[in-house]
């Protein structure tokens, strides 16, 4: 039997935005902040020595470099965020996560207190 390995590292930040795109008087052009969940999925066969796929420490200080960008800020002022959609955003963190690891599969982001998510697919 074969099969492939998709390993998840997960991550949480704090950040604010607003949607200037939406009519005046919309509560959501008001600037407002979300907690976010974040899961980053790779795939692969695991390496003969160590047995994993990826090293979750090395993902895990990727990630960090991701977290520092977001954490706190004003996600309309961040390069490349201009709109930050759920859509957008995922997109944005597979960019960034890409270069080091072509394993990704998927970025989701989650705003767990609005009961929202989306997933991007890596391709």
């Amino acid at each position: 039997m074969s099969g492939r390995f998709h390993i998840v590292k997960e991550f949480g930040f704090e950040a604010a935005h607003h949607f200037p795109h939406k009519p005046d008087g919309h509560e959501n052009t008001r600037m407002h902040g979300h907690s976010f969940r974040v899961e980053v999925e790779l795939a692969g066969e695991p390496d003969a020595v160590s047995g994993c796929v990826v090293d979750f420490e090395d993902v895990g200080r990727e990630i960090d470099k991701v977290r520092d960008k977001l954490d706190h800020h004003l996600l309309n002022t961040v390069p490349g965020l201009a709109t930050p959609s759920l859509e957008n955003l995922a997109r944005w963190i597979a960019e960034q996560i890409r270069p080091k690891f072509p394993q990704l599969v998927a970025v989701t982001v989650r705003r767990p207190s609005c009961g929202e998510s989306c997933r991007y697919t890596a391709s």
